[in-house]
């Protein structure tokens, strides 16, 4: 069982390595421009930017061709990007402020969307999507809290 947790963490890299990037190399103008949505709320807000979004693209992607999985690395990489920008829209919508936790949603959103967005591209099976949804919970909590004593982070989530 840990060679087909390992094998599933090393298949999925390119989405784990993509939803870190904005943390390193984010910073700059905001995706949606600073512009409020229809409810006069903030889009996504200042935090998510284009240069974090391009980076975790293209970092997410080179671990994909890396790996010789170029199509899979690329969807996997665009879609934790791309979770991480709805559930970044949905706590606008619900008044959690920047940075603060909307728990399950934060650990989940950037792995849901990879693994939607890569399946047809990969070899995944359905004990490959159970077990990296179930292991990004501490993964994601253990990163991010890592990313907090080093100073990457305002939050220890």
């Amino acid at each position: 069982m840990i060679d087909k947790i390992i094998s599933t963490i090393s298949l999925f890299l390119p989405a784990y390595v993509a939803n870190g990037m904005p943390v390193l190399f984010g910073g700059g103008p905001p995706v949606d421009g600073g512009e409020p949505w229809v409810d006069g709320k903030p889009m996504l807000g200042k935090n998510k930017t284009i240069r974090g979004c391009i980076a975790g693209i293209l970092m997410g992607s080179m671990v994909g061709v890396i790996q010789g999985n170029i199509i899979g690395g690329f969807l996997q990489a665009t879609g934790a990007i791309l979770g991480d920008l709805i559930s970044s829209f949905l706590k606008r919508r619900y008044d959690y402020k920047p940075g603060s936790s909307m728990p399950i949603v934060d650990q989940l959103d950037f792995i849901t969307l990879a693994v939607i967005l890569s399946y047809p591209f990969q070899a995944t099976n359905l004990l490959s999507v159970a077990i990296i949804m179930i292991i990004t919970l501490p993964i994601h909590h253990g990163t991010n809290y890592v990313a907090w004593l080093l100073k990457l982070k305002k939050n220890p989530w």
